[in-house]
C-alpha cells in the first residue's frame, strides 16, 4: 500500500490463527492502521492478497461484515446519540446480538447510558466502541487501542473480557501502545516497522533472548571510582554496563546461578549498600525498542 511517495505497507506477510489474541505492534507510521483497515475491507490492497475468514474483504464484504466486529480508535459514532440507544440500534442490526444490558454492565456503561456520545469521557467512548464491536457476537474482532483513557480497574475488566472471548473461540486482533497489555494478553505478537514485519512470535519467544538478563542496582551513595568497571569484569564476557545516574546502574548480559552471588561479593568489597537490586529478563518494550529504535507511544 502506497500513499504518494510513501510506501506504507511493504511486502507484508503474516497470519493470525483462529481462537487467539494476536497483537500487531509498531511505532507510529509503521503501517498498522493501513494493514488492519485493509483486512477490515476499508481499503483495497494495491498488491498482494488478503483473506479474512477465508473471504476477500473487498469483493465479499457483504458476507464478511456479519462475522466480524471492529473497534475503531475514534469515530464511528453519532455525537448526539445516547450511549444506550446507539448500542441497542447496533444490536438490532444483528441476527443474534448479545444482551445489551449485560454488556453495558460488564463494561461499566450502565451509569452513562443516557449520556450523549459527545459528553462521554475518552475512556467511556472507548468502552462504548468495544461494546459496539462485540454486540453482534463476531467470530473475529479487531480492537484498536481498547483501553486508552481507562482507569486501571476498568482496564483489567476489559482484559478479562478479551480473554473470555478467546476462551469462547473468538479471534481477537489487537493494536495497542501499551506494550505490557500486549505482553499480558497476546498469544502471538507481530511487530511492524516501516511497513515490514520485523519480528513475530509468542511474547516468551520474543523476550526470552537466550539467557540474557537485566540487573539494576540503586545505591545510597555514589559508586566508588572504578567499581562499576570491576563489576563488569567480574561478571565476565558479554556483560554490558550503563551508568544511569550517580546512584544507579544497569547491567545486561548472561545470567546464571552465580550472577547474584558475584554482585553481592562486589558490593561487600566496595562497601556498596544497595537501596534496591532487581534481576529480570527483558520485556516486550525492550524488544520493541531494539527492533524499531523508537518508542511506541504516540
Amino acid at each position: 500500500m502506497r500513499y504518494g511517495d510513501t510506501l506504507a505497507v511493504d511486502g507484508l506477510s503474516l497470519t493470525v490463527e483462529r481462537g487467539t489474541i494476536t497483537a500487531v505492534l509498531g511505532p507510529n507510521g509503521a503501517g498498522k492502521t493501513t494493514t488492519l483497515e485493509t483486512c477490515e475491507g476499508y481499503r483495497r490492497p494495491q498488491g498482494g492478497t488478503v483473506r479474512v475468514l477465508g473471504l476477500d474483504p473487498v469483493r465479499q464484504r457483504a458476507e464478511l461484515l456479519p462475522r466480524i466486529g471492529v473497534m475503531l480508535q475514534s469515530g464511528g459514532a453519532w455525537s448526539g446519540a445516547r450511549a444506550d440507544e446507539m448500542l441497542r440500534h447496533f444490536a438490532r442490526l444483528h441476527a443474534q446480538p448479545q444482551d445489551v444490558g449485560l454488556l453495558m454492565e460488564r463494561l461499566a456503561l450502565h451509569e452513562c447510558g443516557r449520556t450523549p456520545y459527545r459528553r462521554l469521557s475518552g475512556g467511556q467512548q472507548q468502552r462504548l466502541g468495544l461494546a459496539l464491536a462485540l454486540v453482534g457476537r463476531p467470530e473475529l474482532v479487531f480492537v484498536d487501542e481498547p483501553t486508552a483513557g481507562m482507569d486501571p480497574q476498568i482496564r483489567r475488566a476489559v482484559w478479562e473480557l478479551l480473554e473470555e472471548l478467546r476462551a469462547d473461540g473468538v479471534t481477537v486482533v489487537l493494536t495497542t501502545h501499551y506494550l505490557e497489555e500486549a505482553e499480558r494478553l497476546a498469544d502471538r505478537v507481530h511487530i511492524l516497522d516501516r511497513g515490514r514485519l520485523v519480528a513475530s512470535g509468542t511474547p516468551l519467544e520474543l523476550t526470552r533472548g537466550g539467557t540474557v538478563a537485566t540487573i539494576r542496582i540503586v545505591v545510597t551513595q555514589p559508586f566508588p571510582a572504578g567499581a562499576p568497571d570491576e563489576l563488569v569484569r567480574a561478571l565476565g564476557a558479554g556483560t554490558e554496563l550503563t551508568v544511569l545516574d550517580p546512584l544507579s546502574l544497569q547491567l545486561s548480559g548472561p545470567a546464571d546461578s552465580n550472577t547474584l552471588a558475584t554482585v553481592a561479593a562486589w558490593c561487600a568489597r566496595h562497601d556498596v549498600l544497595p537501596e534496591s537490586l532487581s534481576l529480570g529478563q527483558r520485556n516486550l518494550e525492550d524488544v520493541f525498542l531494539e527492533l524499531t529504535g523508537r518508542e511506541s507511544l504516540s
